[in-house]
């Protein structure tokens, strides 16, 4: 995968502080681990796109959309090019956030799955 430049990390940077509604919305339901213990990182560097959400440890990216990206020849090469990297993707259209949010995290949710559990204490040695 290509690195990280500057341009792409810049351009994060200034989409975190200026996100819309429904991404600011989202973000407070998603933050802080609160949907199954999951923890999102915002505006993403995934060279050369920018996810606006995305879980690294189960690599699922969440996307959330206004009209504009209707039929989206950009969107769809975009998706392409992260699945082929292992990326699954969910996308939501804006209203569905604004207004369905409970019905968004619980479907975020169920594309996380439970968080694994952790392993068994390591054996303490000459016990």
């Amino acid at each position: 995968m290509p690195r990280i430049t500057e341009k792409t990390r810049n351009r994060a940077r200034t989409m975190r502080r200026e996100p819309t509604d429904a991404e600011r919305k989202l973000w407070s339901i998603i933050r802080r681990r609160q949907i199954g213990g999951w923890y999102f990182r915002r505006q993403h560097p995934i060279p050369p796109y920018i996810a606006d959400f995305a879980c690294v440890e189960t690599m699922l990216i969440v996307e959330v959309d206004g009209g504009q990206h209707a039929e989206s020849a950009y969107d769809a090469a975009r998706d392409r090019h992260l699945r082929q990297h292992g990326w699954r993707i969910l996308r939501f259209w804006n209203n569905d956030v604004l207004g369905n949010s409970e019905g968004v995290a619980r479907m975020i949710g169920d594309a996380l799955g439970p968080l694994p559990s952790p392993p068994p204490p390591a054996a303490v040695e000459g016990a």
